[in-house]
């Protein structure tokens, strides 16, 4: 198995494209498995279209679910950071890509996305594992 660490700097933004950086750690490599991992207690992933409207319309669905309000027994952290602590039980922090010839089998209109409402923690590590076929 071969895997590497991406650095990702998340100001400002709920979803955040990951695909050309795994496209990347995928190229060369033959058929196998990718795992994604986010390990976060705040954030997660997602395969979704993005650049259509859908990026903004999961931003704006979960500031739905997960209001930023003091209801949150969970309370450290800026208003509304218990909401946070919510997200990966909505949002996996792990998927599973096939990756064929080097490249991962994605659908035409498929991202691969960090999803992380936490405004507290810019600071973000993804994980990827690839596993020969």
């Amino acid at each position: 198995m071969e895997s590497t660490e991406l650095h990702i700097e998340n100001r400002d933004r709920v979803v955040t494209d990951l695909t050309g950086d795994v496209s990347r750690f995928c190229a060369g490599r033959g058929d196998g498995l990718l795992n994604v991992f986010v390990p976060h207690a705040t954030a997660g992933l997602a395969v979704i279209e993005t650049g259509a409207g859908s990026d903004d319309d999961l931003r704006d669905r979960l500031a739905d679910l997960l209001p930023r309000d003091d209801r949150y027994r969970h309370r450290h952290g800026s208003r509304g950071h218990g909401a946070d602590h919510l997200l990966p039980a909505l949002v996996s922090p792990s998927l599973t890509v096939p990756v064929i010839d080097g490249t991962p089998a994605l659908g035409t209109w498929q991202s691969i996305v960090l999803v992380d409402t936490n405004a507290d923690n810019p600071h973000r590590k993804i994980r990827l594992s690839y596993l020969p076929g």
